[in-house]
C-alpha cells in the first residue's frame, strides 16, 4: 500500500516524505513543480502533474494501491493572494475538489490535509485554540478554511475521514543540509535572515518594534519542519487505525519575537548582518501562539525539535550547503 503525497517536493512535503520512508511506507509524490523541487525527492517516485488534471490523478489512482493522500500543494503567499484571489481559489480549492473526486472514485477514504493557522486571522486571545472562531483576513486562509469544510462535508456524504492539521511557522531543515526551504519568492524569516547574512539582501526588515511584547517585535510559534513530518504521518496512522475525522493545531505553545530570531542567528553563526527596523505592516497580529494540546492527546505527538536553537541550526546547515537553494 502507498501514501499519495500531493505537493510532496515541496518545503514541508519533501521533509515528510523522508519521513514517511524511514516510518516503512511506499511513497507516490505528485507535483506539478510550481514550487517544489525534483531535487528535493530525486530518490522517490515522482509523478509530474496538476492536481486539476482528472484523468491523470484517475490513472494515478488506479495504478496504485494507494491507502491514504497527505495534500500539501497550495499557494501560499498571503499578500499575492490579496492581489490574486481567483488564482488562489482556482489553485487551492479547485484542486483539491480535483483530488477528493479522484478519491472518492478510488475509494479512497484518508486524507491528511496541510492547514493553517491562517485560518484565525488576527485571534482575540491567545495562546489559540481549535475551538476559537476562524475568521481569515485574507483569500489564503479563506482557502484553507473552505477546504476544512469541504472535507466535513465529504466527510457526511461519502466517508471520506480527514485530519486538517494548522500549523504556525514551520522552519528548520534535516540536520545533514540535504534538503531545506528555497522559494522562488520567499517571505519567511529565517531565510531572509540567512540571505542577509550570505549578502544576498542589504538589510533584513523588522516591521514594528512597538508592539507590546518583551522586545516590541512581533511574536511567533516556530516549528521545526522535522515535528511537522512526524505530526503528518501521525495523523496518517490516525485515521487508517479508523479514528473519526479532526483538526489539531500544531504548535510549541511558547512564541520567539522577530528580534530574538534574529539575535539566535548571529550568535550561533558568528556573524553579523544589517537590520532594519521598519513600521508596523497592516494585519500583522502582535503574537501569534498555538494551544496544541489536542494533538499531543489524540496523536501522541509533542515537538522534539522545535527549540529556535536546533532550528537556527539546522537551516543554518541548509543554507551553507546550498547557498543558492536547489540550484546548487
Amino acid at each position: 500500500m502507498s501514501i499519495l503525497v500531493c505537493g510532496g517536493a515541496g518545503y514541508i512535503g519533501s521533509h515528510c516524505v523522508r519521513a514517511l520512508k524511514e516510518a516503512g511506507y511506499d511513497c507516490i509524490i505528485y507535483d506539478n513543480l510550481s514550487e517544489g523541487h525534483r531535487e528535493a525527492v530525486k530518490d522517490f517516485p515522482l509523478i509530474v502533474g496538476d492536481l486539476k488534471d482528472e484523468e491523470k490523478l484517475n490513472r494515478v489512482f488506479a495504478e496504485y494501491k494507494i491507502e491514504g493522500v497527505i495534500h500539501f500543494a497550495a499557494f501560499a503567499l498571503v499578500g499575492i493572494s490579496m492581489k490574486e484571489p481567483l488564482s488562489y481559489y482556482e489553485n487551492n480549492v479547485s484542486a483539491a475538489i480535483s483530488l477528493l473526486k479522484a478519491m472518492e472514485r478510488a475509494k479512497v477514504k484518508n486524507i491528511v490535509f496541510s492547514s493553517t493557522c491562517a485560518v484565525y486571522g488576527e485571534p482575540d486571545k491567545v495562546p489559540i485554540t481549535e475551538d476559537m472562531p476562524t475568521k481569515p483576513c485574507n483569500p489564503y486562509g479563506q482557502t484553507k478554511r473552505d477546504i476544512e469544510k469541504l472535507l466535513y462535508w465529504c466527510d457526511e456524504a461519502y466517508g471520506i475521514k480527514s485530519v486538517c492539521l494548522r500549523y504556525f511557522n514551520a522552519a528548520g531543515a534535516v540536520p545533514d543540509g540535504s534538503i531545506g526551504e528555497d522559494h522562488a519568492l520567499e517571505t519567511h524569516l529565517l531565510p531572509l535572515v540567512f540571505h542577509a547574512l550570505q549578502g544576498k539582501r542589504e538589510a533584513v526588515s523588522v516591521f514594528g518594534t512597538d508592539y507590546d511584547t518583551q522586545d516590541g517585535s512581533c511574536i511567533r510559534d516556530y516549528i521545526h519542519v522535522l515535528d511537522l513530518a512526524d505530526a503528518h504521518i501521525r495523523a496518517l496512522q490516525y485515521l487508517i487505525k479508523g479514528s473519526p475525522s479532526n483538526i489539531f493545531n500544531l504548535g510549541t505553545g511558547t512564541g520567539t519575537s522577530v528580534l530574538e530570531v534574529i539575535d539566535t542567528v548571529k550568535r550561533i553563526t558568528g556573524k553579523d548582518f544589517r537590520v532594519k527596523l521598519c513600521e508596523r505592516r497592516p494585519g500583522d497580529p502582535a503574537k501569534l501562539v498555538a494551544e496544541a494540546g489536542k494533538a499531543y492527546e489524540h496523536l501522541g505527538w509533542k515537538p522534539q525539535y522545535s527549540d529556535m536553537e536546533t532550528i537556527v541550526k539546522d537551516a543554518y546547515a541548509w543554507h551553507k550547503n546550498h547557498p543558492d537553494g536547489f540550484g546548487v
